[in-house]
């Protein structure tokens, strides 16, 4: 239906098992808590982003329109990762999107998104104009409907996309060297990325390169890749050579869940699945999000 999955290119045997068990002729409905919770987060971000190109036509914003459902998303994804004992997640992102998860998911108060719109950036901030609200990182806290709490840091990101990658890596490993946690089951990264970045810069490749080395591995990444089949100005077929804009993935054998955007419901049960691969495989995954601009 709304989901396709690529995991024949793995080559374990138990994780094809895996994931053949969990998509082929399984229940995919929610219950109604969990699609009350889905409307919620939509609406929340569905307002956020009216509002802001109704008061602010012509600032540049990097809209989520389109592409809404990653904020149900990743609700769901740190819910999961409440209720499974994580303690902490450490995002990296690039621009689309960004001020609509700092407000909706790490909690960035709209007031003081708006007054950065007003111009009120921080003076302390090196060069500070133009889109480098864009730019920066906040830390927050995700409250799952049970109660508990995880804390979420979004890394700082410059315009260069995905330079973040490594860094949110890096500092999920100190955090997970000082807690004694090699499995990374008390600390999770989490990458979102666009479609021509994934596949366009280097850096993608090279910091999966290093996601199974003693030295560098985190206990897997969770990649969601926001695919709006648009890189800035470029269509797919002028913008990369493979098929699909996350095949660079399939170097690390990690499977990859596609799912279109505007299926809400799909987009739960695939980032549910995602997370609960890279528990019980310790490896990177990625749901890559067909969407529009």
């Amino acid at each position: 239906r709304t989901v396709g999955v690529e995991y024949m290119h793995i080559q374990e045997p138990a994780q094809k098992a895996w994931v053949r068990a969990r998509v082929e002729g399984v229940a995919t409905t929610l219950d109604r808590d969990t699609k009350h919770r889905v409307l919620e987060r939509l609406n929340a971000a569905e307002a956020l982003e009216r509002f802001l190109h109704t008061k602010y036509i012509g600032h540049k914003r990097f809209s989520l329109e389109g592409a809404e459902s990653l904020v149900p998303m990743l609700d769901a994804l740190l819910t999961a990762a409440v209720d499974d004992g994580v303690e902490r997640v450490v995002m990296g992102m690039a621009h689309r999107g960004r001020l609509n998860v700092l407000a909706n998911i790490l909690g960035k108060s709209y007031a003081q998104i708006f007054r950065e719109f007003e111009g009120d950036l921080d003076p302390a901030s090196i060069q500070g104009s133009g889109d480098v609200k864009y730019h920066l990182g906040a830390c927050g806290s995700h409250t799952a409907p049970s109660g508990s709490a995880l804390e979420v840091t979004l890394a700082s990101n410059p315009s260069h996309l995905e330079a973040v990658d490594p860094v949110v890596v890096g500092m999920v490993r100190a955090h997970q060297d000082r807690l004694a946690d090699p499995e990374g089951r008390r600390v999770l990264a989490l990458l979102v990325h666009g479609d021509a970045a994934f596949a366009g810069q280097g850096v993608v490749a090279e910091t999966l390169n290093l996601s199974g080395l003693q030295g560098y591995g985190v206990g897997g990444t969770v990649h969601v890749v926001v695919n709006n089949q648009l890189g800035f100005t470029t269509s797919p077929e002028h913008g990369r050579s493979s098929e699909y804009a996350t095949d660079v993935a399939k170097m690390v054998q990690a499977p990859i869940f596609h799912v279109n955007g505007d299926d809400p419901e799909a987009c739960i049960r695939a980032v549910k699945l995602a997370y609960d691969f890279r528990q019980q495989f310790h490896k990177d995954v990625v749901i890559d999000m067909l969407c529009y601009r």
